[in-house]
């Protein structure tokens, strides 16, 4: 069967980014062959783009760049049972080693030897055909579209953000940052129970955006204001300081808000990742208020509550897609969401 082409988008250095026709690979025995129809640009990628880094691991090769990706299966592997051609999935980029004690207790992201679809070790799925381990393409509902399924990949980081803090009935969520993880994270707090979820930014329209997505309260801060002082509005706004704050934004300020903001023997989550590895929080008062810190890395064993979500109408990611791009546009699509232009949120690049 003649599959046509396989354009693929690679990353070869800092600002150059090309779309180059590669081979079309073939399954092996565990593995699947997916015509992808949609992939997410994710701000992972942005930071690649303009660092050559992925947080502290540079990229030193040619490489196909993508992770939020969603196709459909032409091809299976002799050990393949659970799935067959024509299906749809969504595609979970991870693939732990199976070797080491965390992968040993179901917490592969954080796997000693981590291999992560455009990002650590492995060619990712911003292309036209991509080859992946069966057990990590989760089959689609007929109810969600490839576009939907895309989202998948981030709405489980959010998922697993919510599950990390133990967001539940009554909880009091701060979240700081409304870009599309800021975002899924308010849609999930709201269906783990939280009573309610306020959401901070500078820009207006990613607040509305928030509001849409189920935030109870949203909060337009400016850039050069003090942690006190926006510490304080939340306080006013929200009528009591959060239990549980997620930052999702990744700096300094943010996370310094989150933690002055939250109530003493709360929780705080950490998942934005901007490149900054050394900054100055407040530490007595961490220490004196018992504030727990917990980290967010990609999720585990989320990708099945992340589809049961959207199939059953609780989260509709639809809202979030505000762009698409042939792939030969995307460099147009990358410039897109870095100026924020027509109020990018979520730009998808459709390969095929």
């Amino acid at each position: 069967m003649d599959l046509g082409d396989n354009f693929s988008v690679v990353f070869y250095g800092i600002n150059d980014l090309r779309v180059e026709q590669r081979p079309i690979p073939k399954p092996n025995d565990d593995e699947v062959l997916v015509k992808v129809g949609a992939v997410g640009i994710c701000g992972t990628d942005l930071h690649l783009l303009s660092t050559g880094c992925v947080a502290s691991y540079a990229i030193k090769k040619p490489m196909t760049i993508g992770h939020e990706a969603a196709g459909m299966i032409i091809k299976v592997g002799k050990n393949v049972t659970h799935l067959k051609p024509g299906d749809c999935v969504t595609i979970e980029p991870q693939r732990g080693c199976q070797k080491c004690s965390c992968c040993a207790v179901g917490r592969y992201n954080i796997c000693a030897n981590p291999k992560f679809s455009g990002l650590f070790r492995l060619d990712g799925s911003m292309t036209g055909y991509f080859v992946h381990t069966a057990n990590f393409c989760h089959k689609l509902p007929a109810n969600i579209s490839q576009e939907e399924g895309a989202l998948i990949e981030p709405f489980s980081t959010a998922i697993h953000a919510c599950k990390r803090g133990k967001v539940c009935f009554g909880s009091v969520v701060l979240i700081m940052g409304a870009g599309p993880i800021g975002l899924l994270t308010a849609a999930a707090a709201k269906v783990y129970g939280a009573t309610k979820v306020v959401v901070t930014d500078v820009l207006k329209w990613r607040l509305d955006k928030a509001k849409e997505m189920g935030a109870d309260i949203t909060l337009q801060v400016q850039a050069d204001e003090s942690d006190d002082i926006i510490v304080q509005k939340i306080i006013s706004v929200l009528g009591c300081r959060p239990n549980i704050s997620i930052d999702c934004v990744g700096i300094q300020s943010t996370i310094a808000v989150a933690l002055k903001a939250t109530i003493s023997g709360g929780t705080v989550g950490l998942v934005g990742l901007s490149g900054e590895d050394v900054m100055d929080i407040p530490i007595t008062s961490i220490l004196l208020r018992e504030v727990d810190i917990y980290g967010v890395f990609a999720y585990a064993n989320d990708f099945p509550t992340a589809i049961e979500m959207v199939s059953t109408g609780k989260v509709d990611l639809k809202p979030l897609i505000t762009h698409h791009y042939k792939i030969g546009d995307v460099l147009k699509a990358f410039d897109s969401l870095k100026t924020k232009e027509g109020n990018a949120i979520k730009v998808l690049i459709h390969p095929n």
